[in-house]
């Protein structure tokens, strides 16, 4: 019977983990294995920081719930997350690119009209987005969904209030000729959790904790690939050093103040708004 020492227990752990009856599981779990030991070795990681990071990941899981996912924000703040989507996201030319879809997106968001206002009374500034949704062929799609979701003018989500039902969120669809009208409220940039694990542990560091000014988009039809992406106001603040690593410069957009008047949905204010413009075009999938 071979006994476990220094040198070789990463190849006894690498042969039973190879046993998963799954192929793939197999490859990947004993991948994790080899470096998981490899960076314990590179650091000669004590056993007092190995119960640290046992601990901090058992708080990263106990403030965790149906709204919280502190462990995508962990992810997304070690530029894990946004790795993982450019490796699966490879669109061609021309395609809108794939950034993170964030901790606080939710399913079963309401459907919404063109037009439609999500803010639903919230205080802020008045924002339309308009565009189109085409594939990157030229043709527009009809019919497209755009799950929608933001901050809002103080930087916060429903989650951070312990607010129950859906607030400036929303599912709109294309019309026959592919265009979308969103009416919500200016988002303002804002500083990620810092009230959990992933907070302590970037208050260790110089790390800046904010996002810039942003709205989050989901975009699924059949026969195209799935886009989860942002849209940045642009010239706002932490472009540069966005925490999530999730800006790309395609998706850097101006945000246009108006006078009170005449508005993209047909209206008239009489307060000043915002609009936006954006043409997403999706990536056909593989036949």
């Amino acid at each position: 019977m071979t006994y476990a020492t220094e040198d070789n227990i990463t190849d006894l752990a690498v042969d039973r983990w190879g046993t998963a009856h799954d192929p793939r599981q197999a490859e990947v779990l004993t991948s994790l294995v080899r470096h998981l030991h490899d960076f314990a070795r590179e650091v000669r990681l004590t056993e007092g920081e190995w119960m640290a990071g046992i601990q901090w990941l058992t708080r990263v899981g106990q403030i965790s719930d149906d709204k919280r996912e502190e462990f995508i924000l962990a992810s997304d703040v070690l530029g894990l997350s946004m790795l993982v989507v450019q490796m699966n996201n490879h669109f061609g030319p021309g395609a809108t690119p794939a950034t993170v879809l964030g901790p606080f997106h939710i399913d079963g968001s309401p459907p919404a009209p063109y037009g439609w206002d999500m803010s639903d009374g919230i205080e802020g500034t008045p924002f339309f987005i308009t565009g189109t949704v085409r594939s990157v062929t030229g043709e527009p799609i009809a019919g497209a969904v755009l799950d929608v979701w933001q901050a809002d003018a103080d930087g916060t989500y429903e989650a951070q209030l312990d607010v129950d039902e859906a607030r400036l969120r929303a599912k709109y669809h294309t019309r026959e000729d592919g265009t979308y009208c969103i009416r919500s409220i200016v988002p303002l940039g804002y500083a990620i959790p810092m009230d959990g694990p992933v907070g302590d542990l970037i208050a260790t560091t110089d790390i800046s904790y904010f996002r810039p000014s942003h709205i989050h988009f989901l975009l699924e039809e059949d026969g195209y690939e799935r886009l989860v992406t942002h849209l940045f106001a642009e010239g706002t603040p932490n472009l540069d050093d966005d925490v999530v690593f999730g800006v790309k410069e395609e998706l850097i957009t101006p945000f246009l103040p108006h006078e009170p008047g005449p508005a993209p949905d047909g209206s008239s204010l009489e307060m000043p708004f915002v609009t936006a413009h954006y043409d997403f075009v999706l990536q056909p999938t593989a036949r």
